[in-house]
């Protein structure tokens, strides 16, 4: 059940091929395995971070370094945290009514908002690792902030309902309480085993105020969360945990 559980979850959110170690003989679980979203982030992020190191070893700039660990990221994932950023920001920002923002949600081509969004995610992660510059902090920020991001998906399909009956967001469905409870516990408890007392606070209260801000603004714009706003809570809660692991460790 566990390889079971991580192998869907690796399927759900990264381009990784792990398919070949799925069991037939055990059905997926899209909401029990939410547990392992975290792990998914901490295998993402820490090879991300890698190259981030590799890279400074090699002799690139800090800038130039960072800007490679965003390509590692977006091809482990297939951008698709930043996909559905981009689409939650033009929904949100370009429609007059529930229906309206989602049918946008669902266009494929992307508006203002959601290139500004882009712009905007990929610019504070590289303004937050070049600020932290040493590989070692690096890794760890990176590391940390992809649990909490993939734990805020967890916050969101605990407090809300699907917004629509079909896609992604509803094929997941509410996860036993088990499960989120571990999910969510794991990220916090990483945090505090591998910071400081500060930076630890800072990267898990203002990740969860994102979560919880980005969950409140689903309910009152669309009614629930899809696929595409789970994403984007992703991306915005590992954007706010690295700003406030690089302004800790450089205060």
């Amino acid at each position: 059940m566990l390889l079971s559980d991580l192998t869907t979850a690796f399927m759900l959110l990264t381009r990784l091929p792990v398919g070949r170690f799925a069991r037939p003989e055990v059905a997926p679980d899209m909401a029990r395995c939410v547990w392992a979203f975290p792990v998914v982030g901490s295998v993402v992020n820490l090879a991300a971070g890698l190259v981030y190191w590799l890279a400074r070893d090699a002799g690139l700039p800090p800038l130039l370094a960072a800007a490679w660990t965003m390509v590692a990221i977006a091809l482990l994932t297939g951008a698709l945290h930043e996909d559905g950023l981009a689409d939650t920001a033009d929904g949100f920002g370009g429609g007059a009514t529930p229906a309206r923002k989602l049918e946008i949600m669902r266009d494929s081509r992307i508006g203002s908002y959601g290139a500004l969004a882009l712009l905007l995610s990929v610019v504070v992660r590289v303004a937050a690792i070049t600020t932290l510059d040493q590989p070692r902090a690096v890794v760890i920020a990176l590391v940390l902030a992809g649990m909490l991001g993939r734990s805020a998906m967890v916050v969101l399909l605990l407090l809300l309902q699907p917004a629509r009956r079909d896609g992604m967001g509803a094929s997941v469905a509410k996860p036993p309480i088990g499960s989120a409870a571990v999910g969510l516990g794991v990220s916090i408890a990483a945090s505090f085993v591998l910071l400081p007392l500060r930076p630890a606070l800072a990267a898990v209260v203002f990740g969860a105020g994102a979560s919880l801000l980005l969950a409140r603004m689903a309910a009152a714009r669309i009614g629930g969360y899809t696929g595409d706003v789970l994403g984007a809570t992703e991306m915005v809660t590992e954007c706010v945990a690295l700003t406030a692991l690089a302004g800790a460790f450089s205060a």
